[in-house]
């Protein structure tokens, strides 16, 4: 009895370490590639080699916290939060237009909170938290035609306001991307999504033929301009292209083993946001293809974990929480390596975990703290 009593309790309190393990390598990997990359702008700047090193310590602390503290509440709590959370979600995306808002780069992106806060990190853990229990409740209806463009046009505002208001295009696409993965699983039925993704692919290539055939012209949008430069980054070598053309630089010259940790020349100057959308090209070119591989590697093995525990979850919403959350990560890193490589147009998003961002790894440590939640609720057999 007492031994049935104890195989209980271990199936209680069971949670994924190999998850948690590769999350908190992740972040440290991330520190230090933080300090590698902007230590030399950081001293130009504000005579502290360290300065972006401690604001990002400083969040990634603040971040574990949150995350030990979301992990032990249960996950099913979460749904009686949802529709706050989108309200929440869209109310911050609207202050940045009010004197709170904080322009950085050219973009009004942040709020001025005591800290800074970027709204569209707090939007993909909203949309997450809303969309599982939106799909839960809406039960079999979810599978028809109606129930997925109801649902995706209910995602569609916050999309809009992100990219309307923040001018953050990324975002609003990382955003459709949860909602359309959390809903092709939840569904049997493949064909809305295939059928989606088709359009939407569709879509982007004729696109991009007017651009490049001159039927839509540049001018009516930067975005336009940027789908030139990614087309021809050579012929913007001083101005759209000059970001790109430098990571592929810095990225060619790593070689297979790279030059050594620190020693990149591209940071010195060369390579804006090197600490930020452009850090990928900076490991690649200090750790050589080896490194760069490796880390995608852990991506791919962080990936897989999502995908176990949302095999295993207890019930559909603690799956669907997991699976946006292994959407939102697994989009923007795929992103973030197709900018840096010019595989597609930069879109300025950066990778998870690596990247400087306070609110970017303090939102991402939430999300990791629910799908901990959730790898609790499993029980071992």
């Amino acid at each position: 009895m007492a031994g049935n009593t104890r195989k209980k309790k271990k199936a209680e309190s069971f949670m994924d370490y190999s998850l948690l393990f590769i999350v908190i390598f992740l972040l440290a990997f991330g520190l230090i590639m933080v300090y590698s990359a902007s230590s030399y702008e950081s001293m130009l700047k504000f005579d502290d080699a360290g300065y972006y090193l401690k604001k990002q310590f400083f969040a990634t602390v603040l971040g574990l916290g949150c995350m030990v503290v979301v992990t032990k509440i249960d996950y099913h709590w979460w749904a009686k939060i949802a529709k706050p959370a989108y309200l929440i979600s869209a109310v911050l995306i609207l202050l940045v237009l009010t004197p709170l808002g904080i322009t950085a780069n050219g973009a009004r992106r942040w709020l001025n909170l005591g800290m800074s806060l970027q709204p569209a990190e707090v939007a993909k853990v909203g949309m997450i938290i809303f969309f599982a229990d939106f799909i839960c409740k809406a039960g079999k209806s979810i599978k028809t035609l109606k129930g997925f463009m109801i649902t995706i046009g209910i995602a569609a505002p916050i999309s809009l306001m992100i990219m309307t208001i923040t001018s953050n295009l990324s975002s609003a696409i990382i955003i459709f991307g949860i909602v359309f993965l959390m809903l092709f699983v939840a569904s049997p039925d493949y064909k809305h999504y295939v059928l989606g993704a088709l359009i939407m692919f569709a879509v982007a290539a004729a696109v991009v033929y007017a651009v490049y055939t001159g039927l839509l012209p540049e001018e009516l949008s930067y975005r336009l301009t940027r789908i030139k430069a990614w087309l021809n980054p050579e012929a913007y070598a001083s101005s759209k292209g000059f970001q790109t053309l430098q990571a592929l630089y810095s990225i060619g010259s790593g070689g297979i083993f790279g030059k050594g940790l620190g020693q990149s020349m591209q940071k010195l100057g060369y390579l804006p946001e090197a600490q930020n959308d452009m850090i990928f090209s900076i490991i690649c070119e200090e750790l050589g293809l080896f490194g760069a591989t490796a880390i995608i590697l852990l991506f791919v093995l962080l990936i897989w974990r999502f995908m176990v525990i949302a095999n295993n979850a207890p019930d559909l919403f603690g799956a669907l929480l997991v699976v946006g959350v292994m959407g939102h990560i697994a989009i923007q890193v795929i992103l973030n390596i197709a900018v840096v490589t010019n595989t597609i147009p930069n879109t300025g998003i950066t990778l998870p975990f690596i990247s400087y961002g306070g609110s970017s790894v303090m939102f991402l440590m939430i999300e990791i703290g629910m799908v901990l939640s959730v790898s609790r609720g499993i029980r071992l057999e």
